[in-house]
């Protein structure tokens, strides 16, 4: 699929159809994410991929998003920032945000390429989610991903114009500065 097309089919699905997506596919989206930008190369995400049911379900009540139950797969995605805190200090914490909601964009934009549906849950007991998976204490919960076939087909929502997300060389400028009168006939001249 192009690449603009990928990006403007993106959406959250949280309906979806009786059939498993493969985890063939699931791991390749994995490999997708890891792909991206890390700060000096160091990837410090984990995936665990979640196929059993009673544990789906179990996420889906901890999560308060009982239509998670419907997805075949659930990808949780972790990180750590012990190791870019120690290369980066304080901004390590921030590099780690900053790949790790890379990571999952690029993962979300590979499921969709795939044919595959999915939504970006970030709304849960971090505690309840760590005990039932048996994720370590220095490990981040970043993402919870239902992975699964968009049964109901539902529209994308709109988003923001371009215009309204962006300004010109500083805060509040929302038009494109016009070039200096000096390098208008500098340019003019030759």
């Amino acid at each position: 699929m192009e690449f603009d097309s990928v990006i403007k089919k993106r959406k959250s699905v949280r309906s979806f159809k009786n059939k498993k997506a493969s985890w063939k596919d699931v791991l390749e989206a994995i490999d997708s994410a890891n792909q991206g930008p890390f700060a000096n190369s160091n990837n410090n995400l984990k995936f665990i991929i979640i196929e059993e049911p009673d544990t789906i379900n179990k996420l889906a009540d901890e999560c308060d998003q009982l239509w998670m139950n419907k997805a075949g797969m659930l990808v949780v995605v972790t990180s750590e920032d012990k190791h870019l805190e120690k290369m980066f200090g304080e901004r390590g914490r921030i590099y780690s945000r900053q790949q790790a909601g890379a990571a999952i964009s690029t993962f979300l934009l590979k499921i969709i390429d795939m044919g595959l549906a999915s939504c970006w849950v970030g709304s849960y007991d971090d505690h309840e989610i760590r005990r039932l998976l048996k994720i370590p204490e220095d490990r981040l919960i970043e993402a919870i991903l239902p992975i699964g076939y968009e049964k109901d087909k539902i529209e994308k929502k709109k988003k923001k114009s371009l215009e309204s997300t962006i300004f010109w060389e500083k805060w509040d400028c929302t038009k494109r500065p016009e070039f200096f009168e000096e390098q208008k006939d500098y340019y003019s001249v030759r």
